[in-house]
């Protein structure tokens, strides 16, 4: 199968149970932590080329819950500036497979089953953000 590079918010449940899924699947998956990555303004990118800028962001991170910060508010260069300073609020996990770059978890896009009832989050809605 392929090699899976996962971004992850670490002790979050349902990037693990995903990262699972894709396991049982048969991928290698290689865990990453979102928050610690150094990224720059194209790589973060290339993860979203095919999104609007609103679907960059993390709809369940605290300052977008909080409405101290609004996704529809940006424009590529200030959005990605605000991701970077704070990879709380960028969407995820963020998926490399080979030069394939996605952000977020569609398991129809991964050919993989959607996940079984056990598999779902079973912690906080804070801890289990998407």
């Amino acid at each position: 199968m392929s090699v899976i590079h996962f971004w992850q918010k670490p002790g979050c449940s349902t990037n693990a149970s995903q990262m699972a899924a894709l396991r049982r699947a048969g991928h290698e998956v290689i865990p990453h932590d979102l928050l610690s990555e150094a990224w720059t303004p194209q790589r973060l990118l290339d993860f979203f080329i095919d999104l609007p800028i609103e679907g960059w962001f993390n709809p369940n991170a605290p300052k977008i819950k909080s409405g101290e910060v609004v996704p529809g508010m940006f424009d590529t260069s200030s959005a990605l500036k605000a991701l970077i300073a704070d990879p709380l609020l960028i969407r995820r996990p963020l998926i490399e497979i080979g030069k394939l770059r996605l952000a977020g978890f569609d398991p129809a896009h991964l050919a993989l089953a959607q996940p079984a009832p056990d598999e779902s989050c079973s912690g906080s809605p804070d801890a289990c953000q998407h």
